[in-house]
């Protein structure tokens, strides 16, 4: 029998090891710079700008002023002033970024249930090898899906797609992230149709715990449920690879009820906070 107790020390467990992985995963790809009780993560090369997030094993309150420092570093290197964390692990966090002047957008943080059925693969996804003709063009796409967030249906398609690729052709991130795949750091699946990925995500495996990251729709094709297979294709993947621990931040509700589709269940509040 399961008493409500347990319930509460296996949830607190997970967390600690999302909080290692958090922590872990950054510095294959950043340096780390110490503030105390937070830590500055910094991009090495091509990619997505990292963020600051509470320093592993810090369990003493974070103050308004560690907040500016960070904020301060972020603004001398020319990056976002962006934070990352977990409510429920650091939940005196919040008030002190709001205070600081930013804003903070929560999203459901999502575990991969251990009986979890196998996903059925789709016939348009795939997942790409290092040396994929249409890698960069796959890392382009949550590009334009981010840039109109949400599930509508959008007007963005493949012209505008087609676009954003010649515009970012050179950028570096394909053969950062390609040199990622042959090491077996990172998991890339897109769905394809007319030689043009239209959804695609990624997930970036830390031992035995990995998270899908970068889950996005060109918003033309929404709707169609490409966005579900792609993290169909990623949990397989990963289950492949040995991972036991598969988790997510979902956008919002309405996206956390189609992972929900999947066998994710809920675990915490994931925080974001941008300038």
């Amino acid at each position: 029998m399961t008493t409500t107790s347990d319930s509460a020390d296996s949830a607190d467990s997970e967390l600690a090891l999302l909080e290692r992985y958090y922590d872990a995963a950054p510095r294959a790809s950043a340096r780390a710079e110490d503030f105390g009780p937070l830590t500055l993560f910094v991009r090495e090369g091509a990619g997505w700008p990292f963020y600051a997030r509470p320093t592993l094993g810090h369990a003493g309150p974070v103050s308004v002023a560690d907040v500016d420092k960070v904020r301060a570093r972020q603004r001398e290197l020319g990056i976002p002033e962006a934070f990352e964390w977990v409510d429920e692990v650091s939940p005196g966090l919040r008030a002190a970024v709001e205070s600081s002047g930013l804003a903070v957008h929560a999203h459901p943080l999502m575990v991969l249930a251990p009986d979890a059925p196998a996903p059925r693969p789709h016939p348009l996804v795939r997942v790409l090898d290092a040396d994929d003709p249409l890698l960069h063009a796959a890392l382009v796409v949550p590009h334009l899906a981010f840039a109109a967030p949400g599930t509508a249906v959008g007007a963005a398609g493949p012209a505008e797609l087609a676009a954003e690729v010649t515009a970012r052709a050179g950028d570096g991130r394909a053969p950062q992230v390609a040199e990622r795949i042959r090491v077996g750091a990172t998991a890339v699946a897109a769905a394809v149709l007319d030689g043009l990925p239209l959804c695609s995500g990624m997930h970036n495996p830390v031992g035995p715990v990995t998270e899908i990251v970068g889950v996005g729709t060109v918003p033309a094709a929404r709707r169609r449920g490409l966005g579900e297979a792609v993290t169909s294709a990623l949990v397989t993947d990963a289950r492949a690879r040995g991972a036991s621990t598969v988790f997510l931040s979902a956008g919002d509700d309405a996206v956390a009820r189609i992972y929900g589709r999947l066998g994710f269940v809920r675990v915490g509040t994931a925080l974001i906070a941008e300038g």
